[in-house]
């Protein structure tokens, strides 16, 4: 949603893992929900990855429920045959892949050179990403920047020190971290300062309540009662399992903010990698905040890799989202279905 109504954001496409949940549901829901958010009819989702690199698939049906949205409503069914339109055949009538669509529309704004570079986002594994770094190294430089929501610094939340996006697949994350282009990570120590208060959800559900968060308002639009639905899952799992009890924190979306506002954003320029084979560390992004690695300036193997956010500033963040909520207000087609 975000991706699709910050005013200086153009979203080229959709690539989908595994990760919350299993990579045939993610990309179906990736297509229930553009049609939900008013995404333009040329916009396509390309299914990726279905396992990591090297190790099996692990899924948080917890967190996420069993489909990865759990406890939404107002979607399209994952079985309404609709959303297939989301998505374009290759020859043999199947989906065109993620790396093919990720080559296409890269090739396609890059021109050679004479176009416009590329943020490539990540909000679940990087699997995707690593494979397309690896298999075509020529198209690199027609990326600006790598932005992933992923990693802590020296905190976990599916391990005592691993992230879950990293932590389903560390060798993809540190294949990107290894590439010799700028890459910023959107830590869990940011991401659980930007919680989603009662307050915030009173203005989600309408943005004219000013009464007692504590009894919060009717949604004013289907759509903003879909968000809604999937916040009170997410929040009920968060209080369960952390102890989050002000609200659930907001993680992958951030990455999509920062690329509208960074300079919502203190970020510092630290080495950063993967621990991939400890016992009881693995997929710990161990970052060098005292500097004991020897490390150039470049953004490769041998430099300082990684912008890590430090902070942000969680007023602006969530005042650009509440009001991408009210431009896509204006175009969901969820708003012209009965209740």
């Amino acid at each position: 949603m975000l991706a699709l109504h910050c005013p200086n954001i153009t979203l080229l496409g959709i690539s989908t893992t595994h990760g919350n949940t299993d990579s045939q549901s993610t990309a179906i829901n990736a297509a229930r929900c553009l049609y939900a958010f008013g995404a333009p009819s040329g916009l396509r989702v390309y299914p990726g990855a279905s396992k990591p690199l090297l190790l099996p698939p692990r899924y948080d049906a917890e967190i996420h429920g069993e489909d990865g949205l759990g406890g939404v409503e107002g979607l399209p069914d994952a079985s309404d045959p609709a959303l297939r339109n989301w998505f374009v055949d290759d020859d043999n009538g199947k989906p065109t892949r993620a790396l093919e669509g990720m080559v296409h529309h890269i090739k396609a704004t890059w021109q050679g050179g004479a176009g416009h570079k590329v943020c490539m986002i990540s909000s679940g594994p990087m699997t995707n990403v690593a494979l397309f770094v690896s298999i075509y190294p020529d198209l690199v430089d027609a990326v600006e920047e790598f932005v992933f929501m992923g990693g802590g610094v020296g905190m976990g939340n599916r391990s005592p020190v691993a992230e879950w996006n990293i932590l389903c697949d560390p060798h993809a994350a540190q294949i990107v971290l290894n590439t010799p282009v700028k890459k910023t990570m959107i830590p869990l120590n940011v991401t659980h300062t930007a919680i989603v208060t009662k307050t915030i959800r009173a203005s989600l559900l309408d943005p004219s309540y000013n009464g007692n968060p504590d009894n919060p308002p009717e949604a004013v639009s289907n759509l903003r009662h879909t968000l809604s639905t999937l916040l009170t899952f997410f929040a009920d799992a968060y209080e369960s399992t952390f102890g989050f009890n002000d609200g659930p924190p907001l993680h992958d979306a951030v990455t999509i903010l920062y690329i509208s506002q960074p300079e919502l954003f203190k970020c510092t320029r630290f080495r950063v990698d993967v621990e991939l084979i400890g016992e009881h560390t693995a997929g710990e992004t161990v970052v060098d905040i005292w500097h004991y690695k020897p490390c150039d300036l470049t953004w490769g193997p041998k430099g300082r890799n990684c912008l890590v956010a430090q902070s942000v500033n969680v007023n602006g963040l969530f005042k650009l989202l509440l009001e991408c909520v009210a431009k896509c207000d204006l175009c969901s087609p969820l708003n012209t279905l009965k209740t």
